[in-house]
């Protein structure tokens, strides 16, 4: 097991590919990876989260003197950070990805990033999505890609993706047939109301389906949350005239993602993420559903005011832990075949701003999380953040591309071959090469 001392070390690699023996660890039940039994959910953190707050590397000498009073206590002290491989921690407010982590179902990552650099959201939330080192040159995403290359499943045609959101991002666009569903954030309707619509619809297939995949889809997002607050939804209202939930699917022949189809969506209020999670928890877990969904968050770009274990930050983060735990308990019986991918465009400053935020940068964090995933283990190729190891003097410098990941979850998860992935799922990513032992057998 990696073990992150003060001398900070750099080429150490975590990659322990036996050190946990079958036994109590491992879940009770057997499944194979194919033939529609694998679950995968995706969730992009739009914004750039601060994975020097997500995963404080406290041990590092010069962690604290940078990130100031955004800086997580080592564990142990007040407001400290929970505990992980020596050196490293989480954030106080991630109760639930902490019980994960010591039921070894959580694997964290530290220093990861996409191949791009330029620190912008538009660009850089496409090279996360298209799999490819630029944010131009491909109308589909490197998930859609996947999805085409899986064994064809059980299920109808057009229901093996599904993306939470108001349309299809990038990642899930292509050929491979996938919908989208999204309640938005409407005005309260009562029930008087709905009833004269259904009256009023009655006569039209058209119109009356459609208010009734908006009343249902509204329904499964607040299951999921018990704020009357969290009204505001992560992607703006639907104009007038348009369903309050779509359900629509998306082709590589869709134009382009560009930068105003990609804004970094309206933050949601924590609750309600977790009525997203719910709403996908339900369509997965429903007979004949989706095998991949896709979750959107914003609000994590946190030039100012960021706080640090309290404030801001800390309240989006027990959200995001919240919608995670929300997803775990309502897949149920699915969770221990499933796999959670939480990612975000790039990370941010190593050092705290003026306006006691942090700027866009470059190494951060991801997650892995699911009863699927072997974890308890943090994997980082720990650069330091000595001024000298910092990229261009600012940042937290990258050593794992994220889409060696990628490539690590579909190969082991959902089982698509090397050469596919090396050829048609990530077509120019040859210096990423995949990890291994990030899945259980």
């Amino acid at each position: 097991m990696y073990r992150y001392r003060s001398a900070l070390t750099r080429r150490r690699f975590l990659l322990s590919t036996g050190a946990w023996a079958a036994g109590a660890a491992l879940p009770k039940v057997l499944f194979a990876h194919t033939g529609g039994s694998a679950r995968l959910v995706v969730v992009i953190l739009r914004g750039a989260l601060d994975g020097l707050a997500a995963v404080p590397p406290y041990a590092d000498p010069d962690y604290a003197g940078l990130h100031g009073e955004l800086a997580i206590a080592a564990p142990g002290r007040a407001e400290g950070a929970l505990a992980l491989d020596d050196g490293f921690g989480l954030h106080p407010s991630f109760a639930f990805l902490h019980e994960r982590y010591l039921a070894r179902e959580l694997l964290v990552f530290h220093a990861v990033a996409s191949p791009y650099r330029d620190r912008s959201h538009f660009d850089g939330q496409n090279v996360l999505e298209n799999g490819l080192a630029k944010p131009i040159g491909t109308a589909d995403g490197w998930l859609n890609r996947a999805l085409a290359a899986l064994p064809r499943g059980t299920g109808p045609a057009g229901e093996r993706a599904v993306a939470i959101s108001q349309n299809v991002p990038l990642i899930l666009r292509g050929d491979a047939p996938v919908i989208s569903k999204s309640p938005q954030a409407t005005p309260d309707v009562d029930a008087e109301l709905l009833e004269r619509l259904a009256d009023l619809y009655s006569k039209d297939d058209w119109f009356s389906a459609r208010l009734s995949e908006a009343v249902q889809a509204d329904r499964l997002a607040d299951g999921g949350s018990n704020s009357a607050d969290s009204a505001s939804m992560d992607a703006p209202p639907a104009p007038l005239g348009r369903p309050a939930s779509s359900e629509r699917p998306a082709s590589a022949g869709q134009p382009a993602m560009t930068a105003p189809q990609n804004t970094p969506v309206k933050p949601a209020a924590p609750d309600r993420v977790s009525g997203v999670a719910h709403m996908a928890a339900t369509l997965m877990r429903s007979e004949d559903g989706p095998e991949v969904a896709v979750i959107e968050a914003g609000g994590w770009d946190t030039h100012a005011n960021q706080g640090g274990a309290k404030g801001a930050l800390a309240q989006r983060l027990a959200g995001l832990d919240k919608a995670l735990r929300t997803l775990a308990d309502e897949l149920g019986p699915l969770w221990p075949q499933t796999a959670v991918l939480v990612v975000t465009e790039f990370g941010r400053t190593a050092a705290v701003n003026g306006t006691r935020g942090t700027d866009h940068g470059t190494g951060g964090a991801a997650f892995l999380v699911g009863g699927a995933v072997r974890g308890g283990r943090v994997i980082a190729d720990w650069p330091g953040l000595a001024r000298a190891a910092l990229l261009d003097s600012r940042d937290l410098r990258p050593t794992l591309d994220l889409r060696s990941l990628f490539k690590t979850v579909l190969d082991e998860h959902m089982r698509i071959d090397a050469k596919t992935l090396a050829t048609r799922v990530f077509p120019d990513s040859r210096g990423a090469r995949p990890l291994q032992g990030l899945m259980r057998a």
